[in-house]
């Protein structure tokens, strides 16, 4: 991989998997929709790339943009470009879901294999799961999307598959399952970065349901091992969950936050929002054997990291209790 295309490089992962790629000698071509210059996540995703002389950002929609010239010499593309969110994708936004998540993938797999792209590796999702029982789900469990995110998230999956198994194709596809990623850049809206923000606050933070639910929360180093693995696999289609193989309550996470703050956060009950599911546990076994995958942090450490982070923007270096630097 001496060049790649990176579709979604100024979201979390896409910017974590640029930095790691650049380290390794990779030149990255980024594309995202969103502008450094008037989107200041954006900005802060971006920072650590923009002046790096093997990367490339190309601002442009790939609902419309010619894709053609980003593809030349480039024999892997990691698709990450997404909208996401299970709550907002329902109602009347579902048509932005249906362009980013499904339209905007059909139209990369054509000019991938127009460009004869060797390999596409793209981010799914466990929602494709939906309510699934209490072990952990297997790629060949059934498949049945609680929300409209999960119902354009395995279409993308299908177009996959039938891009590449179609006669004489040229671009074989990985799609990696990935389960809840957090880390430092993690989306504001999402739980554990909710969780940190309110223990640095003092405010209180929303809890749907009961905080009995389970997530298998998945550190987004290890994420992004995961999908450079995916570059390489023998495989012509594969879908592949990417976890950490173990499922955490969310009223244990409220726990674990409260012992690395320092701080108790308050919690402000709610109702279960629809397609909120009450578990997600990925089980590893395709991805320890087609990826050699192995999650290597655990949600302690992960956490630390993220509050380490969150905390540098705010104030300067973090503040870790003795309890948790113990742990």
């Amino acid at each position: 991989m001496e060049r790649v295309l990176v579709t979604g490089v100024a979201g979390f992962i896409g910017s974590h998997l640029a930095d790691h790629l650049l380290r390794r000698g990779v030149a990255v071509t980024g594309l995202d929709s969103r502008s450094p210059a008037s989107d200041p996540r954006a900005a802060e995703n971006l920072a650590g790339l923009i002046s790096h002389q093997s990367f490339h950002l190309v601002v442009a929609d790939l609902v419309t943009a010619d894709l053609t010239p980003l593809l030349e010499d480039v024999p892997v593309v990691f698709h990450l470009a997404a909208m996401a969110g299970v709550r907002r994708s329902w109602g009347d936004r579902f048509a932005d879901y249906l362009a980013c998540n499904v339209i905007a993938t059909q139209r990369l797999l054509e000019a991938c294999a127009a460009a004869e792209v060797l390999r596409m590796v793209t981010a799914s999702s466990s929602s494709v799961y939906g309510h699934a029982g209490t072990g952990p789900s297997r790629e060949d469990d059934p498949l049945a999307p609680a929300s409209p995110y999960g119902v354009t998230k395995l279409a993308a999956e299908r177009l996959c598959a039938a891009y590449a198994t179609r006669r004489q194709a040229s671009t074989s596809v990985v799609a990696l399952r990935y389960f809840t990623v957090y880390g430092p850049r993690q989306r504001p809206d999402m739980a554990i970065s909710r969780i940190l923000r309110a223990a640095m606050s003092g405010r209180g933070v929303p809890l749907y349901g009961d905080g009995t639910q389970r997530r298998d929360f998945t550190y987004v180093g290890d994420i992004v091992a995961a999908t450079v693995a995916a570059a390489t696999a023998d495989a012509q289609m594969a879908v592949v969950n990417i976890g950490s193989g173990r499922s955490t309550m969310l009223s244990e996470v409220l726990d674990l936050v409260a012992a690395i703050t320092g701080t108790s956060v308050p919690v402000l009950h709610r109702l279960d929002q629809p397609g909120d599911v009450e578990v997600t546990a990925a089980d590893l076994t395709r991805a320890r054997e087609l990826l050699g995958y192995q999650p290597s942090t655990d949600l302690a450490e992960g956490v630390r990291q993220q509050w380490a982070w969150l905390a540098s923007r705010q104030h300067g270096p973090a503040r870790v209790t003795a309890d948790a630097a113990a742990q």
